[in-house]
């Protein structure tokens, strides 16, 4: 199965987007993992060590690949849709 895990923080536009955006499609067969930065410690250092300029950080993992999103627009859109092969999203953003 495949994996999103999505690094963010409450105060974070982008990172609501961006929820919103895989929660419309959370019942396309992957599983969705949400942390909050500013309360898991752990996850805070990971977002770190992975090289993150800010949040969010989105990591899609699945069979033997992996991509690493820093931050969230059409682009990203674009990217997971076709990640986790669900169909193009129109979110409306330019």
């Amino acid at each position: 199965m495949k994996k999103v895990e999505i690094f963010t923080t409450p105060t974070c536009h982008y990172c609501h987007l961006a929820k919103d955006f895989l929660n419309q499609h959370q019942h396309e067969g992957f599983e969705i993992v949400m942390y909050d930065v500013t309360k898991d410690l752990v996850r805070r250092q990971e977002l770190i060590d992975l090289g993150a300029m800010g949040v969010p950080l989105i990591r899609l993992t699945g069979g033997n690949k992996e991509l690493i999103l820093n931050g969230f627009g059409p682009d990203e859109e674009d990217q997971i849709s076709e990640y986790v092969s669900i169909g193009k999203y129109k979110s409306g953003m330019a």
